[in-house]
C-alpha cells in the first residue's frame, strides 16, 4: 500500500455495503456514546475542533466506534487517513507508509496512520513507530481491546494519550437499531420494516454493548421479516437472527482475566449464586474447562485451605470427572465443586503461613540446619554431633518432644495461625494442645 493510492469513498453509503458500514457516524454530531470525551467542552473534542489532536491510543471493547472516530478525527483535521490492521499488516509495509507520509508532509500534507488491533505488534515491533511519531510525520492512531499498559511499550505510550471508549448501553443500542430502521439513504428505511420494542431491546442486549454486531443482527433480521405478510421483526424473528448469543470474550485477553477474577472473588466472599452465574458466564463463552478446574483447585487452597481440606479433593475430582466426560456433562462437575467453595468455610491461614515463611527464606540467612535434626549415616558426621540429642517423637509422653525445629535465628517463630472456622477450629486447639505439651516438659 502506498499513501498515494485510491483511497474508498466511505460517504457513499454503497447498498452493497454492511449495514453496520453504512451507518458508521460522518460526524461528531452524529457518534453515539462516549460524552466523557466527545460531548461539548470534553478534552477529544476540544482538541479535534482545535486542530490540535496528538498520536493518540484508543482503548475499548469490540465495536463501540474506534476505527470511526479516527476517520472522523482524519476528515475534521484534514488529513489524509490511512488504515490497517496488525493482524492483516506487518511492519515493513506500515514503514513504506511512513516513508511516504514523510516525504508528503515537507508539502504541507498530513497523514494520520490508524492501527487496528495495535496490541498484535510485538514490542521490537512497536519501537518502529517511534522516531516518525516523535518527528511529527505522522499522527498515530492505535486502537486496542486490551490494557494499553500491559500491551503498548512504555516509550510509544508516553507519546501517546489514551483515551477510554465505553460499551454502549442497550438503550443507546435501541435507539442505534431506531435510527437504522428509519434512515432511507443509508440505513433499511427503504425497505419499511417495523418492529416492536421487545424484539429491539433483545437484538440490543444480546449485542453486550457492540454496536456492529446489533446492526448485522438487525440487517439479518430485516432480511427475515421482509419475507413474511407482516413486515415486522418481533420477538421470534429476533430470535431467529441472533441464533446463538454473542459473549464478549477473549480467552488471551483482559475480559478473560476479569471473568476469572470475577469468579475468583465470589468464591471468597461465600456468594453461590454469583459463583455458578460467572462459571456459567465463562463455560458458555468458550474457555478452557480445564484451565477453571484448575482455578478451582487454587481456591481450594488458597481461600479454604485446612477450614476444610476435602475441598482439595472435591477440586480434583471435579478436574478428573471432566477429563473423562468432556463438556457438557462435566460442566456440572465444576459447578458441584464450585459451589461448595463458596459454601465452604473460608481460611487463608495456610496460604499466609506459607508466604510468610517464603518471605523469611528470601530475607534471612540460609542458616544450617540445626546438628540434632541432621542425618548421620557414617561415622564421621555421628563424631561431628550430627543427630546428637535428637528426640524421638514417638518415644515422648504425648507424643511431642521439647525441642527446637527452626534454626536458631528463628526461634519460636510461628508462621501458621489457625483461624475458628470448620475444621481449622480443631487444628487450632491441637496447636494449644501441643504448646501447653512443650511449656511444660521445658519445666522440668
Amino acid at each position: 500500500m502506498s499513501l498515494f493510492d485510491p483511497v474508498p469513498d466511505l460517504k457513499s453509503g454503497a447498498v452493497s455495503a454492511p449495514l453496520a458500514e453504512r451507518m458508521r457516524p460522518r460526524s461528531l454530531d452524529e457518534f453515539l456514546n462516549q460524552e466523557h470525551l466527545l460531548g461539548p467542552g470534553k478534552p477529544l473534542r476540544v482538541q479535534i475542533e482545535r486542530d490540535d489532536t496528538a498520536s493518540m491510543i484508543f482503548w475499548g471493547p469490540p465495536g463501540v466506534g474506534k476505527t470511526t472516530l479516527a476517520r472522523i478525527i482524519a476528515e475534521s483535521t484534514r488529513a489524509s487517513f490511512i488504515e490497517f490492521s496488525a493482524v492483516l499488516s506487518g511492519i515493513k509495509e506500515i514503514k513504506q507508509v511512513m516513508g511516504d507520509a514523510e516525504k508528503a508532509s515537507r508539502y504541507g500534507s498530513r497523514t494520520i496512520l490508524f492501527v487496528d488491533e495495535i496490541h498484535r505488534f510485538n514490542k521490537a515491533q512497536q519501537d518502529a513507530f517511534l522516531p516518525w511519531v516523535e518527528r511529527g510525520a505522522i499522527k498515530l492512531i492505535g486502537a486496542t481491546t486490551e490494557n494499553p499498559s500491559f500491551e503498548i511499550i512504555s516509550a510509544l505510550l508516553s507519546r501517546c494519550r489514551v483515551y477510554t471508549l465505553h460499551a454502549l448501553s442497550d438503550e443507546q443500542l435501541v435507539s442505534l437499531l431506531k435510527r437504522a430502521l428509519e434512515d432511507k439513504p443509508r440505513g433499511l428505511g427503504a425497505m419499511e420494516i417495523a418492529a416492536e420494542d421487545d424484539a429491539l431491546t433483545m437484538l440490543a442486549s444480546y449485542a453486550s454493548g457492540d454496536a456492529r454486531n446489533a446492526l448485522n443482527s438487525l440487517e439479518i433480521a430485516a432480511k427475515l421479516a421482509d419475507a413474511r405478510p407482516e413486515k415486522q421483526i418481533t420477538r421470534e424473528v429476533a430470535t431467529e437472527a441472533l441464533q446463538q448469543r454473542v459473549l464478549m470474550y477473549d480467552k488471551q485477553g483482559e475480559e478473560h482475566y476479569n471473568l476469572i477474577s470475577a469468579l475468583h472473588k465470589s468464591v471468597r466472599n461465600s456468594d453461590a449464586d454469583a459463583t455458578i452465574y460467572w462459571l456459567g458466564r465463562m463455560l458458555q463463552a468458550g474457555e478452557d474447562p480445564m484451565y477453571v478446574a484448575r482455578r478451582l483447585i487454587r481456591m481450594a487452597v488458597e481461600d479454604i485451605g485446612l477450614a476444610a481440606p476435602e475441598a482439595l479433593h472435591l477440586t480434583l475430582s471435579a478436574r478428573d470427572t471432566m477429563e473423562f466426560l468432556g463438556s457438557p456433562e462435566g460442566d456440572l462437575a465444576l459447578a458441584e465443586a464450585a459451589v461448595y467453595l463458596a459454601l465452604a468455610p473460608k481460611s487463608n491461614a495456610l496460604y499466609t503461613a506459607y508466604g510468610a515463611a517464603l518471605s523469611d527464606i528470601e530475607q534471612t540467612r540460609q542458616e544450617p540446619v540445626p546438628l540434632h535434626l541432621r542425618n548421620a549415616p557414617t561415622g564421621l558426621m555421628k563424631s561431628l554431633g550430627y543427630g546428637r540429642d535428637y528426640q524421638y517423637a514417638h518415644d515422648e509422653e504425648g507424643r511431642v518432644a521439647d525441642m527446637e525445629c527452626l534454626p536458631d535465628g528463628l526461634r519460636d517463630r510461628r508462621y501458621y495461625h489457625p483461624t475458628i472456622e470448620g475444621r481449622e477450629k480443631l487444628l487450632s486447639q491441637r496447636m494449644d494442645e501441643i504448646r501447653k505439651i512443650r511449656e511444660s516438659k521445658s519445666k522440668t
